[in-house]
């Protein structure tokens, strides 16, 4: 499987909060989302790969081996359910989930600024 995200890999991935690590995680989900809901699948497959990529990067945190870790691996076991699941239907459910970190992430970005 060749990565994307070999600059996240080296360093920067580490670098960045709980919040902006699953608000970008959210974004490739988003994407995998809206390509499995079109069935463009070589497409939905890119980015759910990207997506599994950059959770397992959050997984591999040595910040969150704590309480964090076991939601983290649930969270990838239930992104893994719905993406591959023949039940079209239950798609998406997890927008909410994703965006709420990217709006925590967007505020403490401001926040700094």
């Amino acid at each position: 499987m060749q990565f994307g995200h070999s600059n996240l890999r080296a360093g920067r991935w580490f670098t960045m909060t709980l919040a902006e690590q699953l608000g970008n995680v959210g974004s490739e989900y988003e994407r995998a989302v809206r390509w499995r809901q079109r069935n463009e699948m070589p497409h939905f497959d890119r980015a759910f790969e990207r997506l599994l990529e950059l959770l397992d990067l959050t997984i591999a945190d040595q910040r969150w081996k704590n309480h964090r870790l076991r939601e983290l691996l649930r969270l990838r076991e239930v992104v893994c359910e719905e993406l591959c699941s023949a039940n079209v239907s239950r798609i998406g459910s997890l927008r909410k989930y994703f965006m709420d970190f990217a709006v925590l992430s967007r505020r403490n970005l401001e926040h700094l600024s």
